[in-house]
């Protein structure tokens, strides 16, 4: 600043300190504007400028007099005029409700739009597991993000996806949960939010699996609407059962205020077409002295049926015998190979057994020479296989067995 700019702008300051100090009322903005004005005509563009700056407000006018305490009431009517803020590059359409309109807005819901890592990161509670374990983890759970490496009795993340699940305007977050458990486990589906203070809350349960059916969730999917859908199926793989012979449904739940309730898709599984009803009858064990070798031998024979509506690629039969005896003649050589191999059981693959048919074998067994064996029981049991070898379903356990005596 110039020499002469403090001169006017000092010169400036002693005039309006006179003439405030001179009056009957304080001044309020629009007298001090008023002011201003007038005195913008009369002297230098530098000292007018400093003089607007120093009165854009009562608060610095009352600076400029010393003065303490909040600045009085206007004592113009005219209406103040306050320095305008940097246009927006959208303005507001003709007949917009301004930023100072009096009806209320609706407040922002806080942001429930969690990711994998931020899952992974936090400590969240979940409901309690429908089926499964009793040690699967609820409260406090650090989640895995692995499941193929995941600990036994620890819940991991399976799929991630998002939607307005509660309808406040902001998204969600669901995660579909696997509790690691031997070759799978429950799971479920979860529904994730934020509080208004940014912690993870848990909204509830979507839909989780049941020792009956489903037995699997396999796919995850948030829609706009707020839906989340769920791929379920009937079965899970495993134990000689394929996942493509599950059957999978879609299913879509919505949040009611209080739990998921599931308004698309089936609500249950009709009869898997990979099943069949078999039953298996044996006839005792009877054994008699075989006198080229001193040794014993008999027959076990077993009749087994197809009661299903569908093909049995082969039967695998099973004959809880004790080790000492062996299979003998040439039956067994339609079991497969190595079929008195690994024992006990003993094991034999016969088949295929059309709808509603039949076949009947016998099966011969040898005690070697001077072996003891003392007369029991034992278990001859059946069961269906499909394409690949993998084992069907069968409604009907309780006929696929029987037990036979042996002497």
């Amino acid at each position: 600043m110039s020499e002469l700019e403090s001169v006017d702008l000092a010169e400036e300051f002693s005039r309006y300190r006179g003439t405030m100090l001179a009056e009957i009322e304080v001044p309020g903005p629009a007298a001090v504007r008023r002011t201003v004005r007038r005195r913008r005509r009369r002297h230098l563009a530098t000292a007018a400028a400093a003089a607007v700056a120093l009165l854009g407000g009562p608060a610095v006018g009352y600076a400029a007099l010393d003065r303490s305490g909040p600045p009085p009431e206007p004592v113009d009517p005219t209406p103040s005029v306050t320095a305008s803020p940097t246009p927006s590059s959208s303005p507001s359409p003709t007949g917009a409700p301004s930023a100072t309109s009096a009806s209320p807005t609706r407040p922002t819901a806080p942001d429930g739009r969690l990711s994998r890592a931020q899952l992974l990161a936090a400590r969240v509670d979940l409901p309690a597991w429908r089926s499964g374990p009793p040690d699967c983890p609820v409260s406090k759970v650090r989640l895995a993000g692995d499941p193929s490496t995941a600990k036994e009795g620890t819940n991991a993340i399976e799929a991630v996806e998002y939607a307005d699940v509660d309808g406040d305007g902001a998204t969600e977050t669901v995660a579909m949960l696997l509790c690691s458990f031997g070759s799978g486990g429950p799971q479920q589906v979860v529904a994730f939010d934020r509080d208004e203070a940014g912690r993870i809350v848990t909204i509830g349960r979507v839909v989780a699996t049941s020792r009956d059916k489903p037995q699997w969730l396999t796919a995850l999917d948030g829609r706009s609407d707020g839906t989340v859908r769920v791929e379920v199926a009937d079965l899970h793989p495993g134990g000689g059962w394929p996942g493509e012979w599950s059957q999978r449904q879609w299913r879509g739940y919505r949040w009611t205020g209080e739990r998921f309730a599931q308004v698309e898709g089936p609500t249950s599984f009709g009869p898997n077409p990979y099943s069949t009803d078999l039953a298996a009858t044996a006839k005792d064990l009877i054994l008699a002295d075989d006198p080229t070798d001193g040794s014993r031998v008999g027959a076990v024979e077993v009749r087994i049926r197809n009661l299903g509506d569908r093909r049995a690629d082969r039967v695998s039969l099973t004959l809880d015998l004790p080790a000492s005896l062996a299979p003998d003649g040439p039956a067994w050589a339609d079991c497969g190979p190595d079929a008195g191999k690994y024992r006990p059981p003993l094991t034999c693959r016969l088949g295929p057994i059309e709808p509603n048919g039949e076949l009947t074998v016998q099966l011969g067994m040898r005690l070697p020479p001077d072996t003891e064996l003392a007369a029991g029981t034992a278990t001859v049991r059946g069961a269906a296989e499909g394409p690949g070898g993998h084992y069907m379903i069968d409604p009907v356990m309780a006929n696929n067995e029987d037990t036979i005596a042996y002497r």
